[in-house]
């Protein structure tokens, strides 16, 4: 039987293979977004396990960037964890660098979030108050039209992530906005 983890466990073991503060932090902010959405879209039974698949989506990035999506699957599988929390992980680099397609709307969510959150918090960090909590969806489109600001961020996984969640582009930004906001700390 697969080991089930505590939020501790996954958030030492995120530790143990990254040390790059920004690489935890962007862990614990999917994390709070996937928590969001686990109650906006009435899963919230499963709230700990959708912000757990956040926390850990990005566990090998660090150590294997080469091997992303490739590798957690192995580290997970040596620890005995959840087969649907190793898909659900992995399921996040979709077309990317693995094959393992999203399939259930949590792991729809987490390919549509991720890319975005990063994009979201370098937009944060350019405003005065350096914070999402008085950012607006309309700034927030500006940024994303334009392709010279936070570069690294895929805009064609964020639009494909909202095609695989039935909903408009801007829908996305605004609800992912909103989830962001849902934490003070942000």
């Amino acid at each position: 039987m697969a080991k089930q983890m505590t939020r501790d466990e996954a958030y030492t073991l995120l530790k143990e293979y990254n040390k790059e503060p920004f690489h935890i932090q962007h862990g614990e902010t999917v994390e709070c977004v996937m928590r969001y959405f686990a109650q906006e879209l009435g899963y919230g039974d499963d709230v700990e396990f959708w912000g757990m698949v956040g926390l850990l989506h990005d566990l090998d990035f660090e150590l294997y960037p080469e091997q992303h999506c490739i590798k957690c699957q192995e580290i997970m599988k040596d620890l005995d964890l959840d087969e649907k929390l190793i898909h659900a992980v992995a399921s996040h680099g979709y077309g990317i660098c693995s094959d393992v397609e999203p399939v259930h709307e949590m792991e729809k969510v987490l390919f549509a979030t991720d890319e975005l959150t990063g994009l979201i918090g370098a937009a944060a960090l350019m405003r005065p108050s350096k914070s999402v909590q008085d950012m607006e969806l309309k700034s927030l489109k500006k940024k994303f039209k334009d392709k010279s600001f936070a570069a690294g961020c895929d805009r064609d996984i964020i639009r494909r992530g909202a095609e695989q969640l039935g909903w408009e582009l801007d829908d996305l930004l605004n609800r992912t906005l909103q989830a962001m906001k849902s934490n003070p700390n942000y």
